[in-house]
């Protein structure tokens, strides 16, 4: 097997999420309701479908869990702070650099 990630898209995920909520009726188990999905619709493993329904589960409030905005919110907020943070340190060096240039005896 390799190491390769495949990408799906939101219209395939939220199809297989769709054909499992409404299969799952008919097989005993979930596992066998997230195999018939995903050898339906092509997908490399039942964990990336299992994934998806899960994730749906969390967004939709019927599974405990950080929804998919709080992720994206909490990822936007560390981008920020770290360039906050880098924004911060420049400013400290300018700040010694200048404070260097003013202790200096005039030529």
């Amino acid at each position: 097997m390799s190491n390769v990630s495949v990408r799906y898209g939101s219209e395939l995920k939220a199809r297989a999420v769709r054909m499992f909520q409404e299969s799952r009726p008919d097989y005993p188990s979930d596992t066998a309701a997230l195999t018939r999905v995903a050898n339906l619709l092509g997908v490399a493993t039942v964990e990336s479908v299992r994934q998806w329904v899960r994730r749906a589960e969390i967004d939709a409030g019927r599974r405990p869990g950080v929804t998919s905005e709080e992720l994206a919110e909490v990822k936007r907020l560390k981008r920020e702070n770290a360039e906050l943070r880098r924004a911060n340190a420049i400013l400290k060096a300018a700040s010694v650099f200048f404070a260097v240039e003013l202790d200096r005896p005039g030529l």
